[in-house]
C-alpha cells in the first residue's frame, strides 16, 4: 500500500527543518508518543537506529527508526518497523516561498502482520493516509506557533 500527503507551512524551510529534525519536538504533534531512544550508529547518519515509544489505545507501541535517506534540507526517509507493521515514509521538503515550505510525505507499506491489521488495511485504507496526514497537520500547527 502505497500513498503521500502534503501540507503547506507558513515558515521558512530552515525553520522547518529545525523543527521536524528535533526529537524533541515529536511530543508537540504525535498523539502517544512517550519517547526517542537512539540506539546505535552516528544520531542522524544513514543505518543509525533509533527507538521511538508511543501509547495507542492503552497499549504500549515500540518503533524502531533506521535512517535510509538523510539531506535535510531536502529529504529524511526512514524505515519504520513495529510488530503490527513495517513501512518507509520519505518526508521532502520544498521552499515555495521565503516564508511557505511545502512538505510532502511519501508512505509505503510494505509488511502488514497479523489478520487485524490486514483486514484493517484491505477495509479501511484510507484510515491509514487519515492517521499520516492527521500528524502532518498537528506537525504544520505546532511548528507555525512554535515561537508565539
Amino acid at each position: 500500500m502505497k500513498f503521500s500527503c502534503n501540507t503547506v507551512i507558513m515558515l521558512p524551510k530552515a525553520r522547518v527543518i529545525e523543527l521536524f529534525n528535533n526529537p524533541d519536538n515529536l511530543v508537540h504533534w504525535q498523539d502517544g508518543f512517550i519517547k526517542f531512544e537512539h540506539l546505535e550508529g552516528t544520531p542522524g547518519a544513514v543505518g543509525s537506529k533509533s527507538l521511538m515509544s508511543y501509547k495507542v489505545n492503552n497499549k504500549a507501541l515500540d518503533i524502531t527508526e533506521t535512517i535510509l535517506v538523510n539531506n535535510l534540507p531536502h529529504e529524511f526517509t526512514g524505515l519504520y518497523e513495529c510488530a503490527p507493521m513495517t513501512n518507509t515514509m520519505q518526508n521532502l521538503f520544498e521552499e515555495l516561498s521565503a516564508n511557505e515550505t511545502k512538505y510532502v510525505a511519501n508512505i509505503e507499506y510494505t509488511q502488514l502482520n497479523g489478520i487485524m491489521v490486514k483486514i484493517m488495511a484491505f477495509l479501511f485504507p484510507g484510515m491509514f493516509k487519515k492517521q499520516v496526514k492527521k500528524w502532518m497537520d498537528q506537525f504544520k500547527d505546532f511548528a507555525e506557533n512554535a515561537d508565539k
